[in-house]
This record gives C-alpha cells, structure tokens and sequence, in this order.
C-alpha cells in the first residue's frame, strides 16, 4: 500500500478492516506499518489511542509517532517514528470511531470497557489469521490516557482467555488508572505551574472534590459552586492555554496567527502545533479513502473523535490500577509514563498510584529515582520496582508524548522494548541511543 502524498519507504504497509462481529457486521479499522528495518525479527506493537473514542490512527500514526505527518497536500517522514524499533499495529476502536463501524448503529448507544476489550481481542486473533508471520511474535500493548482502561483490560483478557499470543509487556502514558486520585491532581499541578491564582487552589480543594464529578454530572450538571470555581480557573488559565501541555504554543484559527506561532517554534524542536488539523483534512480525502481502503458507514467525515458513539461514562470511575498488579503478578512488565506537561492527567497522581501498587506488591526499588538521559540531555525520570514494574517521565512532554517530545518518547521506547533501564550519565556513556 503506498499512501498519497507520501515519500518513498523501504518498509511495507498495510490498512483494512477486520470483522468481529459477523451478525451485527461490526468491523474495525487498522493501520499495520511493518518495522523500518528487519522487521522478521523485530517485536510487535499494538497502540491503543483512548478518549474513550478517540483515533489511534489519527492521533497515534499521523500526529504522533506514525512513519509520516500530514504537511499540506503531503506526507512528511517522521524522522522518530516508532517502527525504528518495532512493527507497529494502530487500531481504531471500539467500533463508531473514525472508519471502524457497525452496520447495526443501535451499537453505539451504550459501549463500555468490557465490550471494548472483547472485540479487541476478536480482532486480535483474526488479525494474525490474515498475518500468521506475526503471530508467535513477542508482543507488546501500547496506548495513552484512557489506554489506561484499554491497554491493561485487554492484557488481562488475553491472560485470562489463554490466548496463544506471545504477550510480554505493556507500556502507557499518562493514563487514567484511578478516577479521584487522578483528577484530583489537576488542582495541584495547575497552582504549581502558575496557572491558576492561590486564592483559585484554594478553592479547587474545598469546594471541588473531583471523586464527585461523575456522579454529579448523572444529576444533570456540577454544583453550581464547582462549576464556578472551574469557570474562574479557566479564565486565569485563558483560552490560549493547551491543557494536553501547559508550555506548548496551540494551533489558533487564523491563518496570519498561525504563521506567527510556527515562526517561534524553537529552533532545536519544530512542533507543527496544527498536525491535527492537517490530519483531518488528510484522512477526508477521497484518494486516501482509496489507498486505505477505508470507507465512510453512517457518517459523513471522517473525525479524530467519535461523534456517534455514546460511551458509558460510568466506565471513568473504574480504577485500572489494579489490573496492573495483576499484569505484574503474571509476570508481564509494565511501563507506566508521564509527559510532565499535562495538566490533565498529572505525573503526580500518577507517580503516586504508581509507587502506591509497588507497596502493595511488597516490590523493592531496583532503580532509586533518578534522571535518564536521550544524547546530553536529561529525558526524564525514572525509577524501577523489582524486575516487571517501573515509571518515567518525560522531561517537556504533553499528554500525548510522542507528539511534542518524539526523540525521548523514542529513546523510552527502545529500551521498554528491550527489557533495558532508561539510559543514566549525560556524556560519554557507552550505553545510550542517540537517534540523528
């Protein structure tokens, strides 16, 4: 398959539907990128966009980490894209997002994690019916934000169905695992950041408890105090704020504004802040349709987040932790990462979940917490829990890492992959990857 628009490759591609659900015709779309180089013996890698209903293909491939990105009426070669290392798998589920569907659309009136996760894994195993080469290989369940509902439900259902893949591991970033702790980290992290005023912090802890935000809104709407408080925390935050990453310029609606902003991206890091615009009108296109092999089933457009599905919201407040340590128990290595830019899901209630589930587990820290390095700058964070469990952060990055710090989320990466702990001293050291 070669795309419009797009630069000559030596690897091959491949995107299609595969069938889970033959009475109700439900099928989901994928997009299979085979690894740069050897890909015979290199792993493979589902990624997992979350949302609940957001694209993995538009967000994942296309904005993140995918071989290419949308640059006009072209594909440019993203120079840090994930199938370096890995074949790579982006799935968009569960069905009613982007061109995956369900001819019976009375589906999309009540989806849940349970229904999410079973036709995950029916998709799974008729995917390696079609690419049987792929099937005894090691894999590995990647994903971010609700991948942390994603990522480790399927894991668990692929352990607990017994099916005869080769799982090893999972990895995801800034995820959702626990509803209050989670939320309840925003507050924290805006005031620390400078974003909102003392007097706005103040409020967030006294008068919104986020562990009630669910419930409150099944009731119609937020008290009418927590609503105010979120409305005074959004006037001082401003609309020219991106909440997915506190310090990154946003794409604005201007075409004049827009040329402003790209000309004061850094020098050393060029971030297209509106990739995501460009990959929308890129995945409309008719002539990508074609290549992909894609079409359109009771909608008009193609959109990075479903406006059909209706997705059991309740599912929010179902804590993943858990599953986790179940995953560590089994004996799969687990990855949780934080780009330390993103105020919506914060490192810090994540970091404290984390190391909460390693005391849980009786895990003894193997890596004190400590710095990682990509070239002569410090990545990030890190510190490891025994053999299967560890967390990092990534120095700079939004909510989706990949997107605005590509070479560190490249260098964790590889060394997820490779059973390797994140690379330690800032010159001379022998065991750090440097991608050019």
């Amino acid at each position: 398959m070669v795309l419009p628009g797009q630069p000559q490759v030596n690897f091959q591609q491949f995107a299609g539907y595969i069938r889970v659900d033959e009475k109700q015709d439900r099928s989901l779309f994928y997009y299979f990128v085979e690894a740069e180089t050897n890909p015979s013996s290199k792993p493979f890698v589902l990624w997992l966009n979350g949302g609940p209903g957001c694209s993995s293909i538009g967000a994942g491939a296309f904005c993140e980490h995918g071989p290419f990105k949308p640059s006009g009426q072209i594909l440019v070669k993203n120079d840090y894209s994930w199938n370096k290392e890995a074949n790579m798998l982006y799935l968009e589920s569960p069905a009613g997002v982007g061109f995956s569907y369900s001819a019976n659309q009375s589906f999309y009136a009540s989806v849940d994690d349970n229904i999410t996760a079973q036709d995950n894994l029916v998709f799974l195993e008729n995917w390696f019916k079609k690419f049987p080469e792929y099937n005894n290989r090691d894999l590995f369940i990647t994903g971010e934000s609700y991948g942390g509902h994603y990522v480790p439900q399927l894991a668990q259902l692929i352990i607990q169905s017994k099916a005869k893949f080769n799982l090893k591991g999972i990895a995801i970033g800034n995820p959702l695992l626990e509803f209050n702790t989670d939320f309840n980290a925003r507050g924290e992290y805006l005031w620390s950041h400078g974003l909102v005023s003392d007097a706005t912090y103040e409020l967030f802890n006294h008068v919104c408890n986020y562990s009630q935000i669910r419930r409150q809104a099944e009731k119609g709407s937020l008290t009418p105090a927590c609503l105010g408080v979120i409305k005074q925390a959004s006037r001082e935050i401003s609309e020219f704020i991106d909440s997915y990453d506190v310090t990154l310029d946003v794409c604005l609606s201007s075409v004049g504004l827009q040329a402003e902003v790209l000309n004061h991206l850094q020098d050393t890091k060029k971030i297209d802040v509106c990739v995501e615009d460009e990959t929308l009108n890129y995945l409309n296109r008719e002539d990508v349709h074609k290549a992909f092999h894609a079409r359109l089933v009771g909608v008009t457009e193609w959109s990075i987040c479903s406006d059909v599905l209706h997705y059991e919201m309740q599912n929010l407040e179902i804590p993943t932790i858990g599953v986790l340590g179940s995953l560590v128990k089994s004996g799969i290595r687990v990855l949780v990462y934080s780009g330390d830019q993103d105020s919506i899901v914060p490192l810090t209630g994540t970091r404290t979940l984390v190391n909460g589930l390693a005391k849980e587990l009786g895990l003894t820290t193997t890596v004190p917490y400590r710095v990682w390095f990509e070239g002569r700058q410090v990545g990030g964070w890190t510190q490891v829990y025994g053999d299967l469990l560890s967390f990092a952060t990534i120095r700079g990055a939004a909510h989706e890492a990949p997107f605005s710090q590509p070479e560190r989320s490249l260098v964790l990466f590889n060394a997820f992959l490779g059973g390797k702990t994140l690379p330690e001293g800032a010159l001379g050291s022998t065991d750090q990857t440097h991608y050019n």
